[in-house]
């Protein structure tokens, strides 16, 4: 299959740079992983009329899948450096094919526990920005804020893709046909991973984009335990202070994105008479928006300093979230203005959030603390997925959620200020 591989690279890299195919191929991988991210929102609705779940209970199994979506990131970074990038992905792709399909036979709540919670959780911890900040440091010199824009865009563009076609599915067919949906188009994703990616540019007789030719090559990665690797990465990253300030900003972005506007906006539109199909159109035109959003991010983080990107972005951020209990009451014009400021500001904040990473920790070690950091933001949805669930049931609306996710907002934005984004005068070890 290597051989395979590097024909095609061949074949391709006299019109443009390899590095581009990559990035879509990875593109590919990450918008699928979005959408079966995207999946349990659409079903929370049909659990509820079907098993009789309270809402508490389903966001509680859903904020088990964020945790480990998070956490998961910084050792699938380094199994990545130890075995490939490749079968560490493929794996991925299998297991979120698996644990979708197995999915259409749970009859209790721990059943989806180990199947959207550890499976797919796993599975989707893997296929994360994570993912996306291992190629970009592989693969690019140059451009990079622009690739890790794209990538980061394709979590958008897999709810834009997915989630009305998941809600009419639901509201016509039953939530099993989507988990059916998502399992078959995983396990489509697995022969395009080993046609098409190959480690690293020197496996097909290339240089990062925008390399010097006389650059030295990278050198070699030591054979060391994944989890020793992920661990001393961690213990070296706590002591510089630039890593607390990055940690806990994207544990807010967390808070305020996947683990709230993600997983509880289309049963929100519900409470206030608007269908799933309804709710879910408005997720994926914000997601449309986000794709422009983060990708222009990206273009920006190349050009300007990612201290004050990543201030406005929270600031507008925590703004929306606070107008958002307004906006049912504004008719049309209301959802649309949360729409349009939320959606371009959705996940931008990742591009200057990676760059800052390679800023302070060089670009070998930042992709595992990279993970660390994800682990703040997936730490930080389930904790709101589980807030926002636990207050829906006993306060009887999302209002007093919104003020709290856009108050944290606020706080954060002055938080990223803060951060010095300079190289750390003792890097971070890796495994060279």
């Amino acid at each position: 299959m290597n051989k395979v591989t590097q024909a095609i690279a061949q074949r391709t890299s006299h019109r443009f740079s390899y590095a581009w195919v990559v990035v879509a191929v990875i593109f590919l991988v990450l918008l699928t992983s979005a959408g079966i991210r995207a999946t349990p929102s659409v079903m929370i609705l049909p659990l509820e009329h079907e098993f009789g779940w309270n809402r508490s209970t389903i966001s509680l199994a859903i904020s088990f899948n964020i945790a480990l979506y998070g956490l998961i990131g910084p050792f699938a970074a380094a199994a990545m450096q130890r075995f490939g990038i490749r079968p560490v992905v493929m794996g991925a792709l299998v297991l979120l094919s698996v644990g979708t399909a197995l999915s259409t036979l749970m009859q209790m709540p721990w059943h989806m526990v180990m199947t959207w919670g550890l499976l797919v959780g796993s599975g989707t911890g893997v296929a994360a920005n994570t993912l996306g900040a291992t190629i970009v440091s592989r693969w690019f010199e140059m451009r990079r804020g622009l690739a890790m824009g794209l990538l980061t865009a394709s979590a958008a563009t897999g709810q834009m893709v997915f989630l009305p076609l998941m809600a009419s599915m639901v509201e016509h067919y039953g939530w099993r046909s989507v988990a059916f949906l998502v399992a078959i188009v995983a396990a489509a994703a697995v022969p395009l991973v080993a046609l098409f990616l190959p480690e690293r540019p020197s496996d097909v007789g290339l240089r990062r984009y925008g390399q010097a030719a006389d650059a030295p090559a990278d050198a070699a990665v030591a054979a060391r335990n994944p989890l020793a690797i992920a661990f001393d990465a961690l213990r070296q990253a706590m002591k510089v202070r630039d890593f607390w300030l990055l940690f806990f900003s994207f544990f807010v972005c967390g808070m305020s994105t996947n683990g709230y506007i993600g997983t509880q906006f289309i049963a929100m539109c519900n409470d206030y008479g608007i269908s799933e199909v309804g709710g879910a159109s408005i997720l994926a035109a914000m997601g449309m928006l986000d794709l422009v959003g983060t990708t222009l991010s990206g273009w920006l983080s190349d050009r300007f300093n990612p201290r004050v990107l990543l201030f406005w972005y929270y600031g507008l951020r925590g703004v929306a979230l606070i107008f958002l209990p307004f906006a049912f009451g504004l008719d049309y014009f209301g959802l649309t203005v949360f729409a349009i400021f939320y959606g371009l500001d959705w996940i931008a904040t990742v591009p200057p959030t990676v760059r800052l990473a390679n800023d302070v920790f060089g670009r070998l070690a930042a992709p595992i603390v990279f993970g660390w950091i994800v682990a703040g933001h997936q730490l930080g949805a389930a904790a709101a997925t589980t807030i926002s669930g636990f207050m829906r049931a006993n306060l009887g609306d999302y209002t007093a959620s919104s003020m709290l996710m856009g108050v944290a907002c606020l706080i954060g934005a002055v938080m990223v200020l803060r951060i010095k984004g300079q190289q750390h005068d003792k890097p971070v070890a890796v495994p060279a």
